[in-house]
């Protein structure tokens, strides 16, 4: 298109302005700026209407655009002629009064020039510089240029111009125009060029944004005016860049993603052809590309106000896919993205959740935690943001294998805790939500790991109990936490105050070594103190040589010395506890270091022995919310506790603080309190008082004479008529408090003694526990009266006689409820026996054979000790379960362990195999128990092994972790304690073999030495002991353990040295036990390092002249054992008749995983999941059928009565009244056994009997499948009666239901869950 030609005047003179003179060269610059101003105002003043004016300036017009102006150096005349060219532009509009595209170009580059004096807006010329632009977007002067073939150059740099002059300092009428002036070229222009399109983005960088901020907002805003034309343009770059690759059509394009962003915030709309390209990348086979892609989009799904998510369902289910992309920093990044996204976007929790469970089980530790950070971090926003689901990954975390996961998700718990359930900051609902936090993170005390335990103890005293809170608020909040707590919590909470107080007295023993003077031994003592507080701090290595550091420092400082005694004193308050911890923090700070490994132990150790909490201040404050509750005054109910349980649990609080605190407890005001809950009608508030005065009340006697005359009688009371315990608590309450016990006690003792009448049960029970242990305490005293207690009424009067018939429902167990009161006596008076043995610690009087005798008879006799049959089931369990633990009792007093026998020992044993599933529970427990403090000798670690009979996979599962607890407790005994050394025979875990083999050879099972089946049951039980023996090879342990079963070969049985089949079972299981130690380890035929010892009381010494090389093993017995398989018989005979073998394969180990756990090794010890997998036929499928319903039952043992198999013979009526004459006088009557009827022994029936049954269908007409071939249960009981333990349900794998005879190889369970 050409311009329109203007006729220029015929005598080519140009005509000015009035008044204006001629404008040239040749005058001077002024006068030049002079005359343009006249020809501005003129030119301002005229209108397009001026049809005559337009003409006559026409020349004017021309000569203005001539090289002399738009070159002129002066920047005032080059201002004013621009501004005359847009108005000359205005008036002459739609056309231009110049022909030339190239003038034009030049005229617009010029006025493009001018502009940039926009910038300076305090110059006197900014007024005129404003017009202009006012002018040229008023006019859409630029508009012209769009016939010009390079305009795109002119457009370039009016953007740049505007772009780069924008500031903080314009008003709003500067952007305005200029948005008016550049939206008016893009959307009346044919297309916007790449390079017109970069001058924009340019702007949209994050390094030019931060530079000029006014250019950016000038850009954003321009963007969104012009959405609708520029976008194509927009989708057309990047399509360059991102689908074709073309990096070079733009300087922009290693920028791509930041300005998708930008973009994205500006108006989505700028991008909606560019999303779907975004997908395409995000499956880029480039890690780093995807990364990018990710964090792009995690901005701008994550952004407050953003719908990407619903409006682009592909596109957010594509990004959901890369939290599984196989690059870590793209899942990393993901995880990230998910705490913005759960915050500003809770509507698509739902669709994160999934996802981050999978991301919370990452083998990658990184991810892993950024999992519990995201959460945590949208919880601590508001509760509301993360679900239930969100908190339980959190919660698994806290058992992670990695330490800094666990304290992560433990401290991120302990946050939402503080602020949701402490501070109430978002109401009840959510504090309801979230109560589990504070059960769960008491229960990671049960760690074995020194850092999750410090970390507990830290979360406790800053979050759950804020040390720093005053002391009633403190003490409301521990008050409240305690009465809400499940009972493993409190546990462990209690547990953690042990420790603590453990923790004092050792640094208060260390500090009592300081005072003695230096020797030797005084500087070993200190050493083993020093090594023992050592492992109660983190990183054991490290803490021993601070510690030895800190020893030499106290040694050298007296002041310091003196601050660490006020601070483990009894009478420290907590706030002198802070000022000591200060102190001597203070005084270990020099020389000051960035970085002092030696201070920070030395606080770890000081923040365990401060009493933060508990000091006489917070025992009182305790009382007082007590008393209210009592009172009904408190606030009980608002903080969801009722007032029966916040007085309980109240009271328990104190009971477990009087154990590590009980000089705090010494006040009037508080014993005052005790006296008043002493009267209260429940009875187990009244037993938490009688103990706290037990634990507390020394100084009572002497110094507060008023509390003592009032609480003698209640504490007689209690004795004479109150419950069991109470009448334990007062018996104990009395003799620990009272210096006139012995008078007391007898004033108890007397009136009990002549009252005892069996016809009335129910008032036999506490009378018996107060003379039980009333003998105990005070056996110098009462232990001749006891004795014809016992004779004449314990064993003749009450053991001996069934007065009442009990129920024949068929039941093994039923709640204590449900027990007859004759029952409970009985148990009692067995309890009574032991009790009266263990304060005389002597058999001077053979009174404990008699009770040995009088015991083993009951548990022949399962409990039914007279034979009338009157008993019922369930309390024979009760009895076999009393009197089984009355020997293990008795056993833990070295003169009483030395006289019984064998077979006691024996009929001990069995009871951990018996028919009732909570006898073999409790049972097992208080075995567990003894042995750990060491109380009982080591044969009796040797009844684990039975275990492995157990059909009730919990059950072996329980067993296991009891011996790996023992065989630890053990060996940590061992090294810490030199002069163990000399008593390695009663101490070192390997010992117990022997004992193993004796009890295993005596087993009422083991019947045909050649027995495949029988020896399979033999190889399982010895495999379960030496299982977790051989875990190392300790000092050659297993040459030595060889060396021991050889050593046993060349003995004979001591219970039966001369009966040759008892002897024979016994070197067929040291064969067995050999061939097992042989096929699990090749380090067994190394040299041993000593000689073993064998106990005599069990084998024989060696002989010299006897040398037993024989094997007593059958090769097809062998192959059975390694294979679980038969030797294959002739060819012929064995065409299509495999034979069927019931037994179990041999054990292997299951190849470990490649990808660890991420679950901590430190698992509740309950737990079975851990431990090796046992035989699979074990568990019973039919346990639903089994005895209590639910749990199975082992069928009794059938004994062989005869010497020659070392059974145990039942003694007649006659041989009971010639023990009573023999023995003669009152202590007869522990001698007393009833008459018994000549019948097999109790015990599980051999497997020649159970092997007839057939197969699973047998088993199930009896009501469901069977363990081992034991007994069935007895008729399922109704669901209305309580078991005493809640029963185990076992989950069986659908292979073990395949099959009741065939046996899968166990495995090692093992969590990989990720």
């Amino acid at each position: 298109m050409e311009f329109p030609q203007h006729q220029k005047p015929a005598d080519g003179k140009i005509t000015y302005p009035p008044g204006v003179k001629e404008i040239t060269d040749k005058i001077s610059n002024d006068e030049v700026v002079k005359r343009l101003k006249m020809v501005v105002k003129t030119f301002m003043d005229m209108d397009q209407d001026s049809e005559d004016e337009k003409q006559q300036y026409l020349a004017l017009a021309l000569h203005l655009a001539s090289e002399f102006f738009l070159r002129n150096p002066n920047k005032d005349v080059r201002l004013l002629v621009a501004c005359c060219l847009a108005d000359i532009f205005r008036i002459y509009a739609p056309e231009a009064p110049y022909t030339s595209h190239d003038k034009l170009k030049d005229i617009f580059l010029f006025i493009t020039r001018q502009l940039k004096g926009l910038e300076d807006t305090k110059s006197p010329q900014f007024n005129r510089y404003f017009y202009l632009l006012e002018n040229l977007a008023w006019v859409k002067s630029y508009n012209i240029c769009f016939e010009l073939e390079d305009c795109n150059e002119i457009f370039i740099q009016l953007f740049k111009t505007l772009f780069s002059v924008i500031n903080n300092s314009h008003n709003q009428k500067v952007q305005m125009h200029m948005l008016d002036l550049m939206s008016s070229i893009i959307t009346e222009g044919d297309g916007v060029t790449q390079e017109l399109l970069d001058s924009i983005l340019i702007n949209l960088i994050p390094a030019h944004k931060n530079l000029n901020k006014q250019a950016y907002d000038l850009a954003k805003i321009l963007l969104k005016r012009t959405v609708q034309t520029i976008e194509t343009c927009i989708a057309n770059f990047f399509n360059q860049v991102l689908v074709l690759g073309k990096s070079s059509v733009s300087d922009l394009s290693e920028h791509v993603f930041d300005l998708i962003q930008e973009l994205f915030a500006i108006d989505p709309l700028l991008l909606l052809s560019v999303m779907p390209q975004l997908e395409f990348k995000l499956k880029s086979n480039d890690g780093e590309e995807r990364l990018a892609v990710v964090r792009l989009l995690a901005k701008l799904f994550g952004a407050k106000a953003s719908e990407l998510a619903s409006h682009n369902r592909p596109l957010w289910q594509c990004f959901l896919g890369r939290f599984n992309d196989i690059h870590v920093p793209v899942r990393l990044e993901c995880v990230k993205f998910a705490s913005h996204c759960l915050m500003n976007h809770p509507d698509l929790a739902k669709d994160l959740t999934e996802y981050l469970k999978v991301r919370s089980h990452d083998p990658e530790e990184a991810i892993r935690h950024d999992v519990i950070v995201t959460i945590i971090n949208a919880g601590k926003k508001d509760l509301n943001l993360v679900n239930d689901q969100l908190l339980g990954f959190v919660r698994e975390r806290t058992l992670d294998k990695r330490w800094r996961v666990r304290k992560e998700a433990m401290m991120g718990l302990a946050q939402l805790y503080k602020k949701y359930c402490l501070h109430h900051e978002a109401g009840k609902e959510s504090a309801q939500k979230i109560s589990w936090i504070k059960d769960k993170l008491l229960h990671i005390y049960y760690q074995n790991s020194i850092d999750d335990k410090l970390l507990v103890e830290k979360i406790f005293a800053q979050y759950m109990v804020p040390h720093n809170l005053e002391t009633e608020e403190k003490m409301k909040c521990l008050y409240y936490l305690y009465a809400c707590l499940d009972p493993n919590a409190i546990k462990a909470l209690n547990e953690m105050w042990k420790c603590q107080n453990m923790l004092r007295s050792l640094v208060r023993e260390l500090l009592d070594l300081h005072k003695v003077p230096v020797s030797e031994a005084n500087s070993t003592a200190m050493f083993g103190k020093l090594m023992t507080i050592a492992k109660n701090l983190p990183d054991q290595g490290k803490a021993q040589d601070f510690m030895k550091k800190f020893n030499q420092v106290l040694g050298e400082d007296e002041k310091l010395r003196a601050q660490l005694e006020q601070l483990i004193s009894p009478t420290c308050s907590c706030k002198q506890a802070e000022v000591c911890v200060r102190e001597i923090t203070r005084k270990l700070t020099f020389p000051k270091q960035p970085t002092n490994p030696f201070l920070e132990m030395v606080k770890f150790l000081l923040e365990r022995i401060a009493p933060v909490h508990i000091d006489s201040e917070a025992i009182s404050a305790l009382v007082k919310l007590l008393n209210k509750s009592i009172e009904g005054t408190a606030d009980d109910e608002d903080e969801g506790v009722t007032r029966d349980n916040a007085i309980r649990y109240g009271l328990e609080l104190l009971k477990v603080l009087s154990f590590t605190h009980p000089t705090s407890f010494h006040s009037a005001e508080t014993y005052e309190s005790l006296l008043q809950c002493l009267k209260m009608e429940d009875d187990k508030v009244a037993e938490a008082a009688i103990q706290i005065f037990r634990n507390t009340g020394h100084k009572i006697e002497t110094e507060l004479p008023q509390i003592r005359s009032t609480l003698i009688p209640i504490l007689h009371q209690k004795a004479k008529r109150g419950t069991p315990h109470q009448a334990k608590q007062a018996v104990h309450c009395i003799h620990a408090i009272f210096h006139n016990k012995e008078v007391q006690l007898a004033q108890i003792f007397e009136p009990l003694s002549r009252s005892l009448n069996a016809d009335v049960p129910e008032q036999l029970i506490t009378p018996l526990v107060s003379l039980g242990h009333i003998s105990m305490l005070a056996p110098d005293q009462f232990a001749s009266p006891m004795k014809s207690i016992v004779a004449n009424f314990i064993v003749k009067d009450l053991l001996m006689n069934d007065r009442s018939v009990g129920n024949k429902n068929g039941k093994l167990w039923t709640c204590d409820e449900e027990v007859s009161p004759e029952v409970l006596a009985k148990v009692q008076a067995i309890k009574l026996l032991v009790r009266w043995l263990l304060g005389m610690k002597n058999n001077q009087s053979k009174s404990a054979n008699s009770t040995l005798r009088l015991l083993s008879a009951m548990l022949v006799s399962e409990g039914d000790l007279t034979e009338q049959k009157k008993i019922s089931k369930s309390d024979m369990s009760r009895l076999r379960l009393a009197a089984g633990s009355a020997i293990m009792k008795l056993a833990q007093e070295p003169c009483y362990h030395d006289i019984i026998t064998p077979e006691q020992f024996q009929l001990c044993a069995l009871v951990i195999n018996d028919e009732c599933y909570q006898v073999r529970q409790n049972f097992a427990l208080k075995l567990h128990l003894a042995l750990v403090k060491l109380l009982l000798p080591l044969e009796y670690l040797a009844v684990f092994a039975l275990c492995a009979k157990d059909p009730v996979k919990e059950r072996r599962a329980h067993a296991r972790q009891c011996l790996l607890k023992n065989i630890s407790v053990r060996r940590e005994y061992i090294k810490q304690n030199p002069m163990a050394h000399e008593k390695l025979l009663s101490l070192l875990p390997e010992y117990v073999v022997p004992y193993m083999i004796h009890l295993l050879a005596h087993d009422p099972d083991f019947t045909k030495p050649q027995d495949c089946e029988q020896l399979r049951d033999i190889k399982e039980c010895l495999w379960f002991m030496l299982e977790v023996l051989m875990t190392k090879n300790e000092n050659n342990s297993h040459a030595f353990l060889r060396k021991m079963v050889e050593n046993i070969k060349q003995t004979k049985d001591a219970q039966a040295p001369d009966d040759p089949k008892a002897n024979e079972k016994l070197y067929t299981v040291c064969d067995v036990a050999l061939f097992v130690i042989v096929n699990k380890s090749t380090a067994c035929h190394l040299e041993s390092p000593k000689d073993p010892v064998l106990p005599t009381k069990f084998f024989t010494p060696p002989d010299k002249d006897f040398v037993n090389d024989k094997e007593y093993l059958s090769s097809e017995a062998r192959t059975v054992l390694l294979t679980g398989k038969p030797k294959p018989t002739a060819v012929l005979g064995a065409v299509n008749k495999p034979l069927s073998v019931a037994g179990r394969r041999p054990y292997t180990k299951a190849p470990g995983s490649e990808t660890g756990s991420n679950v901590s090794g430190n698992s509740e010890p309950s737990s079975p999941a851990g431990n090796r997998g046992r035989d699979v036929s074990m568990e019973s499928s039919g346990t639903g059928a089994s005895e209590n319903e639910e749990n199975p039952v082992m069928g009794k043992k059938e004994v062989n009565s005869e010497a020659g198999q070392g059974g145990v013979r039942k003694r007649g009526a006659g041989a009971a009244s010639a023990a009573d004459s023999e023995n003669g006088g009152a202590s007869e009557g522990t001698t007393a056994t009833p008459p018994v009827p000549n019948k097999p022994r109790r015990g599980r029936p051999p497997k020649s009997l159970s092997a007839g049954a057939g197969g699973a269908g047998s088993a199930e007409k009896e009501g469901g499948g069977a363990g081992r071939g034991r007994k069935r249960a007895a008729p399922a009981q109704d669901s209305t009666s309580t078991p005493l333990v809640e029963p185990i349900t076992i989950k069986i794998p659908k292979q073990q239901k395949d099959s009741e005879t065939k046996r899968a190889a166990p495995q090692r369970q093992m969590d990989l869950q990720r």
